[in-house]
């Protein structure tokens, strides 16, 4: 009888030995799904081929806005104004009632405003890594699905360098920073004195006005799909992500009047969509923990006598609290071609042992390899969106 599959204790397939890698990567990449915490946030750009590696994309100021600075402002009087935004973001009476675009009878050519955009950028780049193996690994190992585990841990790993990729982006590009204590800076953020560099309530509820000023939206749209589909809404609420370093810092926040500010998952669960990780609630923050949440280490100031709080080389370590508010940047894949319907995110390729593989390095064919490659690229669309918290955090 001849031998289709290679089966145990027979004899040798006819056709080869099985080697159907799809189904692990296809179940890999469904696990792996799961375990995604900043990319489902994302909106995506795709960079067409043949047109380089870095995509732009325009931000269109509002009208009335600080950063809409431009020449052609005339105001109602006909007379030239230094920028055409009319009042701009002031909420002062005085100067919006003086810059307000009246006409009288006759019009004329007065109340001339004009318009800026703003660009954004992000740059492709493109990371890799892989593993060999012998033909005799997966012959007398005693692990039967070697191959199957060892695809998964090439996907999560690949994963994982995909989301540190991108925390590394949103903690650089966060247009809104917010300093505990009487720091200033990350080289003045101290555990000693009588104002440590510790969060507040009133640091939060701070960051909750400066991100209302900055028009961040109080619901998050975030894809939780395995196949990037699948749009879940998060309302009345802004996503904070903290490592679980500041659990007991959280937990233990009292408000302004020294009452408990923390308010468990457990309580409002049953009333909305809870996150993984998904801690509880402070003030307009829903706090996510992060296990894999990065940390500034030794980037405080020197230490002298510590009362308790984490140190790095004899420096403060800083622990961020890191808000992603909607629609507030993008990643950057590249865009397929030909028969390859769809964007890919991994490509990956396995050469397995055999005649095939023989090489005058590896004349016998008897070692294979499996590589996996992937492209990453950011684009802060809205950085006054993105905000972080430093703070000091106990050992």
């Amino acid at each position: 009888m001849t031998q289709i599959y290679n089966a145990p204790n027979a004899a040798p397939s006819s056709i080869g030995t099985q080697f159907n890698t799809h189904y692990w990567d296809r179940k890999s990449l469904i696990d792996i799904a799961e375990k995604m915490v900043f990319s489902p946030l994302a909106d995506v750009r795709w960079m067409p081929m043949h047109y380089g590696k870095e995509l732009k994309v325009y931000y269109y100021v509002p009208l009335l806005d600080d950063r809409n600075v431009n020449d052609q402002g005339i105001d109602a009087s006909g007379v030239a104004i230094v920028d055409g935004n009319l009042y701009g973001s002031s909420k002062d009476t005085g100067a919006i009632t003086a810059r307000m675009p009246t006409l009288n009878e006759e019009g004329g050519r007065v109340n001339r405003v004009g318009f800026t955009r703003i660009e954004r950028s992000g740059t492709l780049s493109e990371y890799g890594f892989f593993a060999d193996f012998t033909k005799d690994s997966f012959t007398f190992d005693t692990d039967s699905d070697l191959y199957g585990h060892m695809s998964r841990e090439m996907l999560t790993g690949a994963n994982k360098i995909t989301e540190d990729l991108l925390q590394l982006d949103l903690l650089a590009a966060a247009g809104t920073v917010v300093f505990t204590g009487t720091a200033t800076s990350d080289a003045t953020m101290t555990g000693e004195g009588a104002d440590a560099s510790v969060v507040t309530y009133q640091d939060l509820k701070k960051l909750g006005i400066v991100l209302d000023d900055n028009l961040t939206p109080k619901n998050t749209k975030m894809i939780k799909g395995s196949r990037m589909t699948d749009t879940l809404t998060i309302n009345s609420a802004r996503l904070m992500y903290v490592g679980s370093e500041l659990t007991i810092t959280l937990e233990n926040m009292v408000d302004g009047l020294g009452n408990p500010a923390f308010i468990p998952v457990r309580k409002y669960a049953d009333a909305t969509n809870v996150m993984t990780g998904e801690l509880g609630s402070i003030a307009d923050f829903r706090i996510i923990v992060v296990p894999d949440m990065m940390r500034f280490e030794g980037a405080g100031a020197a230490v002298g006598t510590n009362p308790g709080y984490s140190e790095t080389g004899g420096n403060y370590d800083i622990f961020p609290m890191l808000v992603v508010g909607s629609e507030s940047f993008a990643t950057v894949g590249l865009q397929s071609s030909g028969k390859k319907k769809g964007k890919q995110k991994f490509s990956i390729i396995v050469k397995k042992p055999g005649p095939e593989m023989a090489t005058i390095d590896d004349p016998y064919g008897k070692i294979g390899f499996s590589s996996i490659s992937f492209w990453h690229g950011f684009i802060a669309l809205r950085p006054e969106r993105l905000a972080l918290v430093k703070t000091l955090a106990g050992e």
